[in-house]
This record gives structure tokens, sequence and C-alpha cells, in this order.
């Protein structure tokens, strides 16, 4: 076949998918129209899914069955009024892709709804009865509210407030009297300084939410500057920008902790986001009367300052306070003990011996950076771990964002799958992953490593979702261990640790100056806990990890206790979700969106 075969047989199978997409969506708004359950079913394989963000449910809401869709369409589509479906121009265009193992026509359309504006995803494959092309999966996602749109673009300001105000304040004279609050109270207190509070609050500035970030570390960025010397980022950058504003084109595809601190330090300036540093959130209380916060705040130089927003966002992490276990004889070891979180670099421990108790990344990462000072170091191993190489196996699970296009259309793809669905395509990835990471796998388990893939076979990322941790993304200490290099010990050899070291239950000691705690953190209810209150985190309960519906628990949406929100996760998740936080914020500040009702 010669080139212009192949183009003209290309854009003919393009040109069938535009069609086979525009057409569904009439026969869908139709059929959505009449609210006839029958005929929005008939739209459907008996096996599809349908994830719903905002639009039509107020909630990020996955609903799975031919008939449970339908019906759930039918029953919200009286409040949402969806109508004017279409199919975008300056968007990525339908085309024929083939998703956990179906050949499938996929499609970005939009919609208005009563209140603003929607996008969603369609898949479409043949029916196997009759050959009509219906939907296995349909995402639908609330963009903006009207009359509320983001602040970009077009819709950009003036800045006629100071530009050239002779005589008056300028643009710095407005950002001082802004950060102060000296006239006024923030309407959202977000904690937390890092990829997740900048999220919220850019996204809320960007939605007229006037928000407040307090990072108790003396700048931004702090919060990755003082992780141990060697990190970087484990997946590649052009799965990491933060909303709005895309990292330079010059920027290595893993980006070192220090240059990432400096970004998000200028990322706060550039988005004017009102930061307070050296700033400790403390503790605070809900005024049901008041409908807001009193909320206690640290300042650096130990006086205190109480707030009344009306939120509270906790952007600090899925973990909160380093665990440090109960391990027997610790307190007769008279080396160093530290937890990872305060390990800085290995040097000035050359020609030492150091144990590492925990074998996630950064146990990993500290024991590399440990070893390259000439350290000789060895990794207790407490549980199985899920051990991935970064490259080529973690990046498989960011191929959608190497299809290129636009962020915002592949962040829409990648948010649009349900609970199963996910789990399904993690599945499918591990089992490459496996063939890819054959030897790296092998050679582990011949020094006696405990591998798995996680419990259901869905490898490191459900993990992550799950429970935090349990996974290390391989920066090379797993060939070093191999080796013999960096030393293994499980910890289940172990009777209890001693003044010089770990004593054995054969009666050998395995010599120790430093001993790391890669122990890992509580989860962040207990900082919920610490700070409102015992009934307050009872109230909420679970946050991260997978509640009864698959989605994470109490993350980007609303929860049991008014006013109070978390973000969390890498710069993607950040990126994508604090979208959907800061809607749901501004909506309830117009009265369109009450508090969870809870049972």
């Amino acid at each position: 076949m010669n080139d212009f075969d192949q183009t003209f047989l290309e854009f003919q199978r393009a040109e069938q998918a535009r069609r086979a997409a525009s057409t569904w969506l009439s026969a869908f708004e139709r059929a959505l129209e009449s609210r006839h359950v029958a005929q929005i079913g008939a739209l459907f394989h008996d096996d599809s899914h349908w994830r719903d963000v905002l639009a039509f449910t107020w909630h990020m809401t996955p609903v799975a069955g031919r008939d449970t869709i339908a019906a759930r369409l039918a029953e919200e589509q009286a409040r949402t009024a969806a109508s004017g479906f279409h199919l975008p121009a300056g968007r990525r265009a339908p085309r024929n892709v083939k998703r956990l193992g179906i050949e499938s026509v996929e499609a970005i359309f939009e919609f208005k709804t009563r209140i603003g504006r929607g996008s969603g995803i369609i898949r479409l494959s043949p029916d196997a009865a009759d050959g009509e092309m219906k939907a296995w999966l349909l995402s639908t996602t609330l963009e903006s509210i009207d009359g509320h749109e983001e602040k970009i673009g077009a819709n950009r300001p003036t800045g006629a407030a100071y530009s050239r105000n002779f005589g008056g304040d300028n643009w710095a004279d407005v950002r001082r009297k802004a950060v102060a609050y000296e006239d006024r109270e923030p309407t959202v207190l977000v904690i937390g300084g890092a990829q997740a509070g900048l999220s919220a609050a850019a996204r809320l500035n960007q939605l007229g939410v006037d928000t407040l970030v307090v990072e108790k570390w003396p700048r931004i960025g702090d919060s990755w500057r003082k992780r141990y010397h060697s990190l970087a980022l484990h997946n590649s950058i052009h799965l990491n920008h933060l909303p709005y504003m895309e990292f330079p084109p010059t920027w290595p595809k893993y980006i070192p902790k220090d240059m990432l601190g400096n970004w998000f330090e200028f990322y706060a300036d550039a988005m004017e986001i009102n930061c307070w540093t050296d700033t400790e959130f403390v503790g605070g209380e809900w005024d049901q009367q008041a409908q807001c916060w009193t909320a206690r705040l640290k300042r650096g130089d130990g006086t205190e300052r109480v707030v009344r927003p009306r939120h509270l966002v906790f952007a600090n992490g899925v973990s909160s306070y380093p665990l440090v276990p109960d391990l027997p004889g610790l307190s007769d070891f008279k080396g160093q003990v530290i937890h990872s979180e305060g390990f800085d670099s290995g040097a000035g421990w050359e020609g030492k011996n150091a144990l590492i108790l925990g074998t996630g990344s950064s146990a990993n990462d500290i024991a590399l950076d440990l070893h390259s000072h000439g350290v000789n170091t060895t990794l207790i191993q407490r549980g199985s771990t899920t051990v991935v190489s970064i490259d080529p196996s973690a990046r498989l699970n960011e191929a959608l964002w190497d299809e290129g296009g636009l962020l915002a259309d592949c962040d829409l793809i990648a948010s649009s799958s349900t609970p199963p669905l996910i789990v399904k395509g993690y599945k499918a990835v591990v089992k490459r992953m496996v063939e890819f990471d054959k030897e790296l796998i092998e050679g582990l388990k011949g020094i006696g490593f405990k591998h798995d893939i996680g419990e259901d076979e869905s490898g490191h990322q459900m993990k992550y979702f799950r429970r935090g941790g349990g996974y290390n993304l391989d920066a090379g200490s797993s060939a070093l261990m191999i080796k013999g290099e960096i030393g293994l010990l499980q910890y289940d050899r172990i009777e209890r640790f001693v003044a010089d070291g770990a004593l054995l239950k054969d009666g050998k000691t395995v010599p120790a100056d430093l001993l790391v705690l890669a122990t890992g953190y509580y989860p962040q209810v207990e900082l919920v806990r610490r700070a409102l209150g015992e009934g307050v985190a009872e109230r909420i309960g679970q946050v991260w990890g997978i509640g009864p519906d698959g989605e994470l628990s109490n993350m980007y949406k609303r929860t049991p206790q008014q006013g109070v929100w978390f973000i969390a996760g890498g710069l993607g998740q950040c990126r994508i979700n604090s979208k959907y936080l800061a809607l749901q914020i501004k909506a309830q500040e117009l009265g369109l969106l009450g508090p969870l009702k809870t049972a």
C-alpha cells in the first residue's frame, strides 16, 4: 500500500469513527430527553460502565450494567436537563482505539446542563447481535458553572484595578494586602503547600473563591527540598504538570526534588496564591450557628492567629505523622535511629553500617544513597513487596499521556473509567510489567526477597490506592541486592535489637551504626483526629483507601463532616481532581450544593 492509499484509508476510518460517535450522541440526547429507560438502555452493551463526575449526580459516581445505567440516567436527567451533546472542534477527534482489549471508537464530547457546561468520553463497539455501535463506556464531567467560569484565556482579568493606577495601589500593593487578611476572613483554608494544596488553591482562585494556604515549612517547596538528598520523581514530566502552567520543555524527564520545590515556590507567586509559610494548623472547631470553622494557626514567631473559613481543605499528603513501630530492644540500640522522613544523605556515614527497615520506594532510594556514599547497607524486609522498574514498566501507566494531544483531553480520558475497569486495566498492564521485569523479579526471588504483584494481581498502583505503599519503583537498588552489594535481611530472622545492631534468632548479630525506619506514616485521618477531635474523625471515617463504591474514600469530594475536604496524591492526580474539588466548593458558596447527606 502506497502513502496515498494509506492516508486515504486513515481518512476513511477517521470519518467512520466521527459518524459513529455523532450518530450515537444524537440518539443518546433524544433518549435522554424522553427519559425512557428502555430507549436509553438500547444504546448500551449489557456489560457497560458510566462514571459521572458532578455533572448528573454532584458526586463521583460509578455505575455498572446497562439497565442500572439507563435507570439512573433517566432519574438524574429530571434535575440535570442535559442537552446539546456534540463533538467539539479543537479537541481530540473521534478515533479508533483498543482499550482493555476491545476495538472501539473513542470520542470526546461536550454538552450543557441546567447549571453549566460538561464534557465526557464515549467508547463504542459493535453489538454482537445486530452490529449496531453501542457504548460500553460513558463518562460525564462538569467543567464549569454558568456565569462563574474560570478566569482564564478570554475570560482573564483586565488588571484595570491596578494597571497604571497613579497615586493608588499597584499590583504589589494589592498582593500584600490580599495575603495579610487584615480586613477579611478566607473562605477556604488549605492546609499544606505542595502539589495538592497549590493545585486546589490555584483552581479556587480562578473561580473567585478567596483561599489561604498555610505551610508549616519556612518556604513553599520545602516539603520537597527537605526530603532525602537524591530524591527525584519516579514518573515522567509529561504526567506531572500543575494546573494552568506546564513545566518548561527544557526540563528533565524525571524532576529532581529541589527543582520541583523551586517550581512550587515560583508557581505560588505566579498564580497569585495567598500563602502563609512557617505557619502550622494546630486545630479547629466547627461553629454550627455561624457555619464556619474557628481555625487556630501557629506562626513561626510563636504567635497564634485565628481565622474563620467556611471550608478546610487538608492537602498534606496521603499520610500524616511518621509511624514508628514498637521494635523489641530498640531502646538498647546505641546507634542513631531516624525515620525516613528525617533522612537527608549518606554523607558522613562512609565506612559505617546501616540497616533500613522497609523495602518500599523510600527505603530503596535511601539504600542507594547510602551505598553510593560507601556505607555497608542492608534492607530489612517485613512483608511482601511489589517491585517495578521505573523504565520501562512503570512508564506503561503513562501510556495515555504518551498518546499526545491536549493535556486536558488526556486527563479527561484518564478520569473516565469506573473502578472495575481501572482494576481490569491495571491487571492487563501488570502482565506486561512482569514480562519486562522477569529477570529482575527472578533475581530477587533467588536471594529470598518476598515479591508479589498485588492481592488481585493489579500491581503497585492499586496498592497505592488501597494502602499508600507496599511497592518499590526501582531505581537500581534491586540489581545491587541481587549482586550482594546491598544486603537483604528478613525481619522474621531478628530476635531483637541490641546495642550494636540486630541480634538474629541464630545468635549472630548484624552490626549497625544507623537504623533508618522506612516504616511509613499514620493514615491522614490521624491528623484529623489530633486537629479536629475524635468526633469529627469518626464522623468522616476512612480517608484514602478504597470505599464501598470502589472510589477513593472521602477524596476530592464532600465528606460527612460539613466544611472538610481532602486532596492528595501525585501531581497528575492533584491536577485533575483539584478542578472537581474547587467546583464543588464554588457550588456550595453559590447555594447550588448542600452538605453531603448521610444515613
